[in-house]
């Protein structure tokens, strides 16, 4: 069954330009790993409330930070084991790097794909 992970990153406004730029450095890296399946990366841009969904209206563009820049990363692998693998070789290369660019640490949402 095919393991999942959401990532949460929190960048302060000041390092959205290092924190993009290490990303992608860091996709090269993950890209390479045994058995991932899925790799994906936004950056939260857009709003919704009950109003727009009540409306079938699109989302609202963010026009400005409060406090932090958000980004979402979703990747996932074959098996727990290749995750973990994966986690050192990112843990062991870019990790102190990533930290400093947050506000605070990075949630992870870990469990198993369900359909």
């Amino acid at each position: 069954m095919p393991f999942t992970e959401i990532c949460i990153y929190q960048v302060k406004p000041q390092k959205v330009e290092e924190f993009e730029a290490l990303m992608l450095e860091v996709k090269s890296l993950l890209e390479k790993q045994e058995g991932l399946l899925l790799l994906r990366f936004a950056k939260r841009g857009y709003r919704i409330d009950m109003e727009q969904i009540k409306e079938g209206l699109p989302p609202l563009q963010i026009k400005r930070i409060v406090k932090s820049v958000k980004y979402m990363l979703y990747w996932e692998f074959d098996t727990k084991e290749n995750y973990g693998i994966a986690q050192k070789k990112l843990y062991d290369s870019y990790w102190k790097s990533i930290e400093k660019c947050l506000i605070a640490p990075h949630d992870k949402y870990l469990g198993e794909r369900l359909f």
